[in-house]
């Protein structure tokens, strides 16, 4: 866990027609920067840097890593530490991880730099992207298990209320894993909501759960080209969105076989790609 608070107070005033309100103090999500550090035995680099909110960041900083290739399993690292090295402030220290890697040698920094340009998906064509993914060794997803559309209808207000960041503060994107009979498995909240997956992804990484192929996902936003490629990266096969997919994402679907669902409210879905409802 984090020792960096997920939420701050702040003064503010609410301006209606009426006029303005007495000032009083609000939760805010707190947004800072993490930094992931790759280090062996004999060297240590930084490898990125992502905006979130301080709070599971191991598990961000695992997912991140599993869903861009750059770590496999669980063994590939030792451990993940706050940095504590000599020179970093208190202020900054538990606002980065280091990856203690078992290996003697860095990855092949170039590469990564090209591999995280690929995937990011800007300025190639949409074609290139999802070809690029299978060059990583990603694979058609096997059949999911069947499930009943009420099910599906019955994971919003379950998401709902597992969002009690959101709830204080209405500044979250969220992500919830779920069984394939409903069961919520782990919720996780952040400013990114790319984040907010990398850190479910995280969780089941470092809980020896991967692959997800008998999950469901949903999200709390739109179901993106990134979002899609890291639940496909983990093996998830049912990916739902209370929002609108993009269409490389709908691509994406369709090419490795994952179900893709979108507006799931309470009444109703869009089935964009199916492999796993029944009738």
């Amino acid at each position: 866990m984090s020792l960096r608070k997920s939420k701050k107070a702040f003064q503010v005033i609410r301006v209606t027609a009426q006029g303005r309100a007495p000032s009083r103090r609000d939760s805010i999500i707190t947004e800072e920067p993490l930094e992931i550090r790759l280090k062996t035995s004999r060297e240590s680099k930084s490898l990125a840097i992502t905006m979130r909110t301080p709070g599971h960041d191991f598990e961000l900083t695992a997912g991140f890593l599993f869903s861009e290739g750059i770590v496999h399993s669980r063994h590939d690292f030792s451990s993940l530490t706050y940095c504590v090295d000599k020179g970093i402030s208190k202020e900054q220290r538990y606002n980065i991880v280091n990856v203690n890697l078992n290996t003697v040698e860095l990855p092949d920094f170039p590469q990564l730099e090209r591999h995280f340009f690929t995937t990011s998906a800007c300025g190639i064509c949409g074609k290139a992207s999802l070809d690029a993914l299978e060059q990583r060794g990603l694979l058609a997803l096997a059949s999911a298990p069947e499930i009943e559309p009420g099910l599906l209808l019955s994971l919003p207000e379950k998401l709902r209320t597992g969002q009690t960041l959101f709830e204080q503060t209405g500044g979250l994107h969220a992500a919830a894993l779920f069984s394939n009979s409903g069961e919520l498995l782990t919720i996780r909240e952040d400013v990114g909501r790319h984040n907010a997956l990398d850190k479910v992804i995280g969780w089941a990484l470092l809980e020896e759960r991967l692959p997800l192929t008998e999950n469901i996902l949903l999200v709390s936003g739109r179901a993106s080209y990134e979002l899609v490629q890291k639940a496909l990266s983990a093996g998830i096969s049912v990916f739902c969105s209370v929002s609108a997919p993009s269409s490389l994402a709908i691509d994406l679907a369709k090419r490795f076989n994952m179900t893709l669902i979108g507006f799931l409210r309470e009444d109703s879905f869009n089935l964009y790609n199916e492999t796993a409802l029944r009738d």
